[in-house]
């Protein structure tokens, strides 16, 4: 695999990571509504759970975001110590 073949699978990953992100964060709504409409049926258990859920996928969601951000530092780094940036502009 050449530099710029890497690179552009680095951006693939990176597009990636933004679409777990998206997506962890309409999981994130999706229990915010699952719990509004508990907020009337009051089930215990359907709470306890879906918070533990939501703390889990809240957790997952910042872990996802730095990982994001220091894969973009990286691939930005990669890019100008090759050279790159004309070739993958462009794309």
């Amino acid at each position: 695999m050449d530099k710029r073949e890497k690179a552009l699978l680095m951006d693939k990953i990176i597009r990636e990571l933004e679409d777990l992100k998206n997506t962890q964060s309409s999981l994130v709504k999706k229990i915010g509504q699952i719990e509004t409409d508990n907020i009337n049926l009051g089930d215990n258990e359907l709470e306890k759970s879906l918070g533990d859920i939501y703390d889990s996928i809240v957790g997952g969601t910042d872990k996802v975001e730095g990982l994001v951000e220091a894969y973009k530092a990286k691939r930005d780094k990669f890019v100008e110590d090759n050279g790159l940036a004309e070739s993958l502009a462009v794309e």
